[in-house]
Protein backbone atom coordinates (compact mmCIF):
# COMPACT_ATOMS: atom_id res chain seq x y z
CA UNK A 1 0.00 0.00 0.00
CA UNK A 2 1.49 3.12 -0.62
CA UNK A 3 0.08 7.33 -0.50
CA UNK A 4 -0.58 7.18 -4.04
CA UNK A 5 -3.57 4.58 -3.09
CA UNK A 6 -4.36 7.00 -0.64
CA UNK A 7 -4.70 10.40 -2.90
CA UNK A 8 -6.23 8.50 -5.64
CA UNK A 9 -9.14 7.75 -3.64
CA UNK A 10 -8.87 3.77 -3.25
CA UNK A 11 -11.15 2.23 -0.89
CA UNK A 12 -11.08 -0.83 0.77
CA UNK A 13 -14.26 -0.98 2.72
CA UNK A 14 -16.00 0.95 5.02
CA UNK A 15 -17.09 1.07 9.09
CA UNK A 16 -20.73 2.08 9.09
CA UNK A 17 -21.92 3.12 12.86
CA UNK A 18 -24.56 0.71 13.64
CA UNK A 19 -27.66 3.45 14.45
CA UNK A 20 -26.56 5.83 12.44
CA UNK A 21 -23.84 7.90 11.97
CA UNK A 22 -21.08 8.68 8.70
CA UNK A 23 -19.46 5.65 7.32
CA UNK A 24 -15.85 5.40 8.01
CA UNK A 25 -14.01 4.67 4.45
CA UNK A 26 -11.24 2.05 4.73
CA UNK A 27 -8.89 3.99 3.14
CA UNK A 28 -5.20 1.90 3.46
CA UNK A 29 -4.52 -2.12 4.00
CA UNK A 30 -3.88 -1.80 7.92
CA UNK A 31 -5.35 0.92 10.14
CA UNK A 32 -4.57 1.34 14.03
CA UNK A 33 -8.15 2.24 15.55
CA UNK A 34 -7.86 4.17 19.07
CA UNK A 35 -8.55 7.19 20.82
CA UNK A 36 -5.40 8.64 20.33
CA UNK A 37 -4.96 11.35 17.22
CA UNK A 38 -2.00 9.67 15.60
CA UNK A 39 -3.90 6.63 14.96
CA UNK A 40 -5.68 6.11 11.74
CA UNK A 41 -9.45 5.85 13.10
CA UNK A 42 -9.48 8.10 15.49
CA UNK A 43 -12.59 7.40 18.25
CA UNK A 44 -12.85 10.08 20.38
CA UNK A 45 -14.74 8.03 23.34
CA UNK A 46 -13.32 7.98 27.21
CA UNK A 47 -13.79 4.04 27.20
CA UNK A 48 -11.71 3.17 24.02
CA UNK A 49 -7.89 2.82 24.75
CA UNK A 50 -5.22 4.68 23.16
CA UNK A 51 -4.14 2.38 20.44
CA UNK A 52 -7.13 -0.08 20.74
CA UNK A 53 -7.26 -2.32 17.55
CA UNK A 54 -5.96 -2.84 14.44
CA UNK A 55 -7.18 -3.79 10.99
CA UNK A 56 -5.12 -5.47 8.73
CA UNK A 57 -6.52 -7.15 4.85
CA UNK A 58 -4.73 -10.44 4.84
CA UNK A 59 -5.47 -12.36 1.54
CA UNK A 60 -8.41 -10.10 0.24
CA UNK A 61 -10.06 -10.72 3.72
CA UNK A 62 -9.81 -7.68 6.70
CA UNK A 63 -8.74 -9.26 10.29
CA UNK A 64 -9.24 -7.37 13.46
CA UNK A 65 -6.71 -7.70 16.10
CA UNK A 66 -7.03 -6.46 19.80
CA UNK A 67 -3.77 -4.37 20.67
CA UNK A 68 -4.58 -5.45 24.83
CA UNK A 69 -6.75 -2.49 25.11
CA UNK A 70 -9.16 -2.37 28.40
CA UNK A 71 -12.42 -2.25 27.02
CA UNK A 72 -12.04 -5.14 24.52
CA UNK A 73 -13.20 -5.98 20.80
CA UNK A 74 -16.38 -7.99 19.98
CA UNK A 75 -17.37 -9.52 16.54
CA UNK A 76 -20.76 -10.52 16.32
CA UNK A 77 -20.93 -10.33 20.56
CA UNK A 78 -18.24 -12.71 20.58
CA UNK A 79 -15.18 -11.05 22.40
CA UNK A 80 -11.74 -11.84 20.37
CA UNK A 81 -7.99 -11.15 20.14
CA UNK A 82 -7.60 -12.14 16.16
CA UNK A 83 -9.89 -12.80 13.89
CA UNK A 84 -11.17 -12.49 10.18
CA UNK A 85 -14.46 -10.06 9.62
CA UNK A 86 -16.75 -11.18 6.64
CA UNK A 87 -18.25 -8.50 5.14
CA UNK A 88 -21.40 -7.75 7.04
CA UNK A 89 -20.08 -8.58 10.25
CA UNK A 90 -20.42 -6.30 13.65
CA UNK A 91 -17.50 -5.27 14.81
CA UNK A 92 -18.16 -3.65 18.92
CA UNK A 93 -15.14 -1.51 20.15
CA UNK A 94 -15.16 -0.84 23.67
CA UNK A 95 -19.16 -0.50 23.61
CA UNK A 96 -19.37 1.21 20.05
CA UNK A 97 -20.82 -0.89 17.38
CA UNK A 98 -19.92 -0.62 13.41
CA UNK A 99 -20.59 -3.02 10.47
CA UNK A 100 -17.70 -3.65 8.39
CA UNK A 101 -18.77 -3.82 3.98
CA UNK A 102 -16.51 -5.03 1.69
CA UNK A 103 -16.07 -7.14 -1.18
CA UNK A 104 -13.49 -9.74 -0.72
CA UNK A 105 -12.81 -10.20 -3.95
CA UNK A 106 -11.82 -6.78 -4.58
CA UNK A 107 -9.11 -6.81 -2.57
CA UNK A 108 -8.21 -9.89 -3.88
CA UNK A 109 -9.35 -12.87 -2.45
CA UNK A 110 -9.69 -16.23 -4.11
CA UNK A 111 -11.37 -18.85 -3.40
CA UNK A 112 -12.67 -19.99 -0.02
CA UNK A 113 -11.63 -17.88 2.89
CA UNK A 114 -9.15 -18.91 5.28
CA UNK A 115 -9.30 -19.92 8.61
CA UNK A 116 -10.51 -17.09 11.24
CA UNK A 117 -7.61 -17.22 13.18
CA UNK A 118 -3.97 -16.61 11.82
CA UNK A 119 -2.49 -20.59 11.98
CA UNK A 120 0.98 -19.90 13.34
CA UNK A 121 -1.33 -18.48 16.69
CA UNK A 122 -3.23 -21.98 16.94
CA UNK A 123 -0.87 -23.91 19.06
CA UNK A 124 0.60 -20.91 20.70
CA UNK A 125 -2.41 -21.52 23.54
CA UNK A 126 -3.51 -24.42 25.37
CA UNK A 127 -6.86 -25.41 24.50
CA UNK A 128 -8.43 -24.55 28.34
CA UNK A 129 -7.27 -20.94 28.09
CA UNK A 130 -8.53 -20.75 23.89
CA UNK A 131 -11.85 -21.63 25.80
CA UNK A 132 -11.50 -19.26 28.38
CA UNK A 133 -11.46 -22.57 31.03
CA UNK A 134 -8.42 -21.68 32.17
CA UNK A 135 -8.04 -20.46 36.00
CA UNK A 136 -5.80 -17.48 36.65
CA UNK A 137 -2.86 -18.77 39.23
CA UNK A 138 -2.94 -16.22 42.45
CA UNK A 139 0.43 -15.99 43.40
CA UNK A 140 0.80 -14.56 47.51
CA UNK A 141 3.44 -12.07 47.69
CA UNK A 142 4.22 -13.03 51.35
CA UNK A 143 6.61 -15.86 51.66
CA UNK A 144 5.84 -19.08 52.68
CA UNK A 145 6.31 -20.07 56.48
CA UNK A 146 9.30 -22.31 57.62
CA UNK A 147 7.74 -25.21 59.56
CA UNK A 148 10.69 -25.92 61.84
CA UNK A 149 10.75 -29.22 63.98
CA UNK A 150 12.43 -29.57 66.91
CA UNK A 151 14.05 -33.04 67.78
CA UNK A 152 14.47 -34.46 71.30
CA UNK A 153 17.74 -35.88 71.37
CA UNK A 154 16.80 -37.76 74.42
CA UNK A 155 18.57 -41.24 73.45
CA UNK A 156 15.78 -42.65 71.40
CA UNK A 157 17.20 -41.35 67.89
CA UNK A 158 18.49 -43.60 65.46
CA UNK A 159 22.28 -43.79 65.07
CA UNK A 160 22.60 -42.99 61.75
CA UNK A 161 20.50 -39.48 62.57
CA UNK A 162 22.49 -38.85 65.92
CA UNK A 163 25.65 -39.38 63.87
CA UNK A 164 24.84 -36.29 61.29
CA UNK A 165 23.90 -34.24 63.81
CA UNK A 166 27.16 -33.95 65.21
CA UNK A 167 25.96 -36.76 68.57
CA UNK A 168 28.39 -39.68 69.51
Amino acid sequence: MTNSDVANGQNFGRLVPVGGGDPIPLLKKTLLIGRRESCDIVLRFKNVSAHHCQLTVRGGYWYIKDMKSLNGVKVNDVAVTDKRLDSGDQVTIAKHRYRILYAPSDLGAVGPPPPDEPVDDIFGDSLLKRAGLEKKRIRSREPRERRRYEVDSGGDLPDHIRKRDGDT
